[in-house]
């Protein structure tokens, strides 16, 4: 499969439910398109497949069949124009006879970008069913806002959706950089159907980073997976994509907190990764049953001191790492 899809199906397969790798070339999860089964939630009829040199998605539920350009132009319209970039970089075209994909040659518009600092949403407080999602995980709604129209409201702050279809309500995370100018959101959904996380950035050259402005740097930062368990942890930024280089933005000491998934050989090799750099985790202690940060509140740990109690480096994290990924 050529490498640049296969990059792409890995940055998009954190919204796709029930996704796995079925083999090489080949992948299954939950059509996102048509939320596949209603009755069985556990049933996963959507395929990425190749054929000769192009990467393919078929539903086998609603008979969707698209490129795999199309696909994520339909799910993720800002990963899409990443893709679109990356593929025009790399010679990909109709013209060169490489694959079938086609996109515009892109357009640079150096404009100096016009930050907002205010976002004109309700507060998930203010809305019943946003404040009632987010409490029963615990998770305080005054931090976040309500979009009852995501994509209508999101083309308000950058255009992004060109055809507006299946529009729905999603919570909104707000994403600011230092001086606490609006950079991007996230937008999560709050029924089961959908893509989970919808990332927008504002401005594409800043960090996917949610609490940059709310934190300590002369003290150290916990960097967790997600902006909801980022806030049961003090003094912590939560990564809204891939692990970024936080030096970069002023944080001198962190401490990686990632989910608690010894068999999942993607997050045992993040950090991996993170401990050969030289910098701090947190290795789960073996008593701890759940995945991330908010079930462990919502099974009643004191999340906290777990952390404050569990955080290596060096020889002593890569021992604490080869016992915990045999759990």
């Amino acid at each position: 499969m050529d490498l640049v899809d296969s990059k792409f199906i890995g940055l998009v397969s954190s919204r796709l439910q029930k996704f796995k790798r079925v083999k090489a070339d080949l992948y299954n999860f939950r059509c996102p398109l048509c939320g596949d089964s209603q009755k069985h939630k556990n049933k996963a009829r959507g395929y990425f497949y190749q054929v000769k040199t192009n990467t393919n998605y078929k539903c086998h539920n609603c008979g969707a069949s698209l490129s795999f350009n199309n696909f994520l132009k339909q799910i993720d319209p800002v990963l899409h124009k990443q893709y679109t970039m990356e593929k025009f970089k790399d010679g990909y075209s109709s013209i060169s006879g490489v694959g079938n994909f086609v996109v515009d040659e892109p357009k640079f518009d150096f404009k100096k970008p016009v930050f907002k600092k205010n976002i004109n949403l309700p507060k998930a407080s203010e809305v019943p069913i946003a404040k009632e999602y987010l409490e029963k995980r615990k998770i305080d709604p005054a931090k976040f806002y309500f979009a009852n129209k995501f994509q209508e409201w999101t083309n308000t702050q950058k255009k992004t959706f060109d055809t507006i279809r299946r529009d729905e309500s999603r919570i909104i995370i707000p994403m600011y950089d230092t001086e606490r100018n609006l950079i991007g959101f996230q937008g999560r959904s709050l029924g089961p159907n959908s893509v989970k996380y919808i990332t927008i950035m504002i401005n594409d050259e800043g960090p996917k980073i949610y609490g940059l402005d709310s934190i300590r740097r002369d003290a150290p930062v916990f960097v967790t997976e997600g902006p909801f368990d980022s806030t049961f942890i003090s003094n912590s930024i939560a990564m809204c994509g891939a692990d970024a280089d936080v030096r970069r933005w002023g944080i001198d000491d962190p401490i990686w907190v990632y989910d608690n998934e010894p068999r999942n050989n993607e997050i045992v090799k993040r950090i991996s990764d993170t401990i050969n750099r030289g910098e701090k985790v947190v290795i789960w202690p073996s008593n701890i049953q759940q995945k991330d940060i908010n079930d462990m509140v919502l099974a009643g740990h004191n999340v906290m001191s777990i952390v404050e109690n569990n955080i290596y480096s060096n020889l002593e994290a890569n021992v604490q790492l080869n016992t915990w990924k045999r759990i």
